[in-house]
């Protein structure tokens, strides 16, 4: 009975950004519990490397190279999933970028590159992906936010946009595909050892003490902390929860 709660075996699982950092450690979760992965992204080297790590353990995995703030692009790597791997259960809205200044210097092409890979294409995939699962008799959808979807920052005010939209975003899909039987539901990273966060520690002077100083668990998070949450936002273990916001965080959110 446990095992089946999370088996993920005949499932398909499209995870945005896939190819690093927290998308991949999801992935390994998926894959793990038995599911076939699509790793979407822009970068084909990094996403053949990430479907040959996830190939390692017997799961199936293909590269879809996509730009997903690109509507004609989105439409065409779900149609190219269906076609190869036969249905659409899971969708991970992973796919992000920061770029930190605060508002007074940010100019509206950085502020529209920010909302467009964060948040726009979100909506884009979750709209491309709805009508397979809503013929498959339902779906799982995860969405990315942030630490920023609760606090503010100085040097991210596009970044802190769109994870606060994600929550919102996620709140409006679940309440409208309810009916449809997809839980959709956002992921809250703490403060991960990833290569976005590294940039962050080498702009942001005295970020990695004080985070430490932050975080109950004392330590940066790893994309493999995600694989758990990853596996019960997908599988049966969660079809009466849809429209939270999940932080996994060490803590970190809760400490005053």
């Amino acid at each position: 009975m446990a095992a089946g709660l999370f088996d993920l075996s005949g499932k398909v699982a499209i995870v945005t950004g896939g190819n690093g950092g927290i998308g991949l450690g999801m992935a390994r979760g998926l894959a793990a519990s038995g599911a076939s992965i699509a790793v979407v992204g822009r970068d084909e080297a990094k996403s053949a490397a990430a479907v040959a790590d996830l190939s390692k353990n017997s799961g199936k995995a293909i590269a879809v190279p996509t730009d997903v703030t690109d509507e004609a692009a989105v439409a065409a790597m779900a149609g190219r999933i269906l076609r190869e791997l036969g249905r659409i259960d899971i969708l991970v809205n992973n796919a992000g970028i920061n770029i930190r200044k605060p508002a007074d210097q940010l100019n509206i092409s950085e502020w529209d590159r920010v909302i467009n890979t964060n948040l726009t294409s979100a909506f884009l995939c979750s709209r491309a992906v709805h009508s397979a699962m809503k013929e498959a008799g339902g779906g799982k959808i995860i969405n990315i936010g942030s630490m920023m979807s609760i606090f503010g920052a100085s040097f991210a005010p596009a970044y802190a946009a769109s994870k606060g939209g994600i929550v919102q975003f996620t709140r409006s899909c679940a309440v409208a595909w309810a009916s449809d039987n997809i839980q959709v539901n956002a992921v809250l990273p703490g403060w991960i050892d990833t290569e976005l966060t590294r940039q962050a520690r080498e702009q942001v002077a005295g970020l990695h003490d004080k985070v430490l100083a932050r975080t109950p668990a004392a330590r940066w998070g790893a994309p493999d902390d995600f694989a758990g949450i990853a596996v019960f936002l997908a599988s049966p273990a969660s079809d009466f929860v849809t429209g939270t916001a999940i932080p996994v965080d060490g803590g970190f959110s809760v400490m005053g």
